[in-house]
């Protein structure tokens, strides 16, 4: 902050305003609302694992059949991201989450009136798209909105939403299904997303997004008040930390710049690598367990384990990411994925020991994956932090879509257990590696006069 005289205007650098103050509870606010977001896709992921074996039982359908129903939704998450990024950095990224979130909602509901498996394909297919748009939006927000001292544990603070809400979806799942049936879920998957789109109408749009729009003075202030209500704004300019020329391109044009363009790769190959396992154990693992001899009811809890240990390595990851060299610290998680899962496959005959192991790999798995929207989001620029991060989310749900698949294919040329979890393994080492080259990617754009933070 800066002025040469007395009544003249002074500039305010609005991400120095965030980092040098506490984090206040109207971020509080709005970190909780995404971490909503964030739980209601988690939700609908776990879900649809558990409904598929009634799925099959009510409707005679095989496993392969029931891929295109496990994939569809992937395919619309695909699709919303990657159409939701361009489009959140054009008109904010407020109008776009409560559009999404409604649109998810509705269309949820929808899915449980439908009366065959191409019709349940193609509703899923729509709802993933409105969720799609929804995730990217809300982790770019908590971004922009997060100190950078604190920004990697708070954002995947907020990520933590994912693994409970899909902890949720297990336990809700095997709660209703043997009484309601399986279209009750998605009911429930619909009613909490609709509620939670008009509770966020009350979003403030991104202080960062409102500066590079050149909103007018007085509704920046307005947010700013609510984050700092003892300062005064009179005679400011607001401006961000970022080169002029990069602040008016576009957000794809930001995102596949010589500048970017290496790091975004890496991005994209690494959450691919990552949503191929994650995929394929969420929305298989029920049925590989019990496949093995054990109970629905035991392969439900068992899998609940998977996503519910995120929670803890989401944290951790994100508190180590703010003290040490963050690349380094996730991909050291990712081979630590690759051993567990692996491990996971030598588990069948013990409950106790398969439970135990998931859990674990279920740490390493979700804080190693939810944490790279907090690195896509340091890595990118304003006028491209909602394109860089939706576009990675985008393409990785590719990675999700070929899990999803290849796991009925797997199941259904009776491959055993613990070798489709040794096939597991590898893509957590190639994210390991892709992670490494991103590394000086991002290095070498922070010394093309890029902001600090870019690394």
């Amino acid at each position: 902050m800066t002025g040469s005289a007395l009544g003249a205007t002074r500039t305010l650098d609005v991400q120095q305003f965030i980092d040098e103050r506490r984090f206040s509870p109207y971020q509080w606010f709005v970190l909780i609302l995404c971490f909503l977001i964030v739980a209601t896709d988690g939700f609908d992921t776990a879900a649809i694992g558990f409904v598929a074996p009634s799925l099959a039982q009510e409707w005679h359908a095989t496993k392969a059949a029931l891929a295109p129903v496990m994939s569809a939704a992937l395919v619309g998450l695909a699709i919303g991201a990657l159409a939701a990024g361009p489009l959140a950095d054009r008109i904010g990224r407020k109008k776009v989450l409560v559009g999404s979130v409604l649109v998810f909602g509705v269309l949820s509901v929808a899915c449980a009136f439908a009366g065959s498996v191409t019709e349940l394909a193609v509703l899923r297919l729509l709802t993933g798209i409105g969720l799609g748009a929804a995730m990217p939006n809300a982790t770019t927000l908590t971004s922009e909105y997060a100190p950078a001292r604190k920004r990697s544990f708070l954002v995947n603070t907020m990520f933590c939403g994912f693994t409970v809400g899909a902890s949720a979806g297990g336990l809700v799942a095997a709660a209703l299904i043997p009484h309601y049936g399986w279209r009750s879920v998605f009911v429930a998957g619909g009613i909490m997303p609709i509620v939670l789109g008009f509770v966020l109408i009350a979003l403030p749009e991104s202080i960062r997004f409102m500066v590079l729009r050149g909103w007018s003075l007085e509704r920046i202030a307005s947010v700013l008040r609510r984050i700092a209500p003892n300062e005064s704004f009179d005679n400011v300019r607001f401006v961000l930390p970022e080169d002029p020329a990069v602040q008016r391109k576009t957000g794809g044009s930001v995102v596949l710049s010589a500048r970017f363009r290496t790091g975004t790769i890496m991005l994209w190959i690494t959450y691919f690598s990552g949503l191929l396992v994650y995929y394929m154990l969420t929305s298989w693992l029920p049925t590989l367990i019990r496949d093995t001899g054990f109970t629905v009811r035991q392969a439900a809890l068992v899998t609940a384990l998977f996503p519910f240990g995120g929670g803890v390595g989401s944290i951790a990851v994100g508190w180590l990411m703010d003290r040490f060299e963050p690349h380094r610290v996730i991909a050291i998680t990712y081979v630590l994925t690759g051993l567990f899962v692996w491990m996971v496959g030598q588990q069948s005959g013990s409950l106790v020991w398969l439970a135990a192991i998931t859990f674990i790999a279920g740490v390493c798995m979700n804080g190693a994956q939810s944490s790279l929207p907090t690195l896509a989001a340091a890595f990118y620029p304003t006028s491209g932090r909602a394109t860089g991060v939706a576009w990675m989310l985008g393409v990785g749900r590719f990675g999700g879509i070929l899990g999803a698949f290849s796991g009925g294919l797997l199941l259904q040329a009776n491959i055993g257990f613990s070798t489709i979890f040794a096939l597991l393994a590898v893509p957590s080492l190639i994210a390991a590696g892709a992670l490494m080259v991103k590394r000086s990617a991002a290095h070498r754009a922070a010394g093309a006069n890029l902001p600090p933070e870019a690394a």
